[in-house]
């Protein structure tokens, strides 16, 4: 018996790019829990986020950058198939960092919802951090752990199209890198490979979102079946 993400039981609530809004929204939902999707621009952010919790939750576009808003979901968990009796949890899919063409307000505007995000959001967010295993710990994914280092949120990290890696030698590459950055980034809980195109790694994926809510709701004694942890 196990719990699993509700396929299509995602519903978006609303986006938010105005900072006072979105402060406002924290400080009014400082105990929910979730996970929060955030990654380099054009990683498969919005990919990912359709593999995991159903096809057309987020929108996928072409264009780098594009979404510049925090989108925020709520979603349910199925309990042995069948749609659980907890409470609903919060899916927030963060803006892209790392797009050279945006404008110095967009990029200011960005700093300001990643500041108040990382800084006031609720302490049962996970934290699922998106990497290309083509190109895996980038610059601009060096300055966004710089950017959020003060905070220490748990993390999950997966590269994503790892189903792209054509030879055993890039693999070995993408796995010599994880101590390394499991030893620069002590948030780090989990580290996965995954492809959002071909399923790959998915499920792996899932369950630690999973686990990490169901440890959430035990540490605030809310009541989740004892036999299905």
């Amino acid at each position: 018996m196990s719990y699993t993400i509700r396929p299509q039981s995602a519903q978006f609530k609303m986006g938010i790019s105005d900072i006072a809004q979105f402060e406002t929204w924290l400080s009014e939902h400082r105990d929910i829990i979730g996970v929060s999707f955030v990654g380099r621009s054009n990683v498969g952010k919005s990919s990912m986020i359709n593999a995991l919790f159903g096809s057309k939750t987020a929108r996928v576009s072409k264009t780098p950058g594009r979404t510049r808003e925090i989108n925020i979901f709520e979603f349910e968990l199925n309990l042995n198939g069948k749609k659980s009796t907890l409470q609903p949890f919060y899916l927030i899919d963060l803006p892209g960092y790392g797009h050279a063409e945006v404008s110095k307000e967009m990029s200011k505007n960005w700093n300001e919802l990643m500041g108040a995000f990382f800084s006031e959001a609720s302490e049962a967010m996970l934290m699922l951090n998106l990497q290309d295993a083509r190109h895996p710990d980038q610059d601009v994914d060096r300055q966004f752990y710089s950017f959020i280092k003060g905070f220490a949120r748990k993390t999950i990290l997966v590269f994503n199209k790892i189903d792209k890696l054509k030879t055993q030698k890039e693999r070995n590459v993408l796995e010599k890198l994880k101590p390394v950055l499991s030893k620069d980034y002590k948030w780090i809980r989990q580290m996965y490979f995954a492809s959002a195109e071909s399923k790959k790694g998915i499920p792996q994926v899932e369950d630690a979102i999973v686990t990490h809510i169901l440890e959430e709701l035990e540490m605030r004694k809310i009541h989740v079946e004892s036999d299905d942890i």
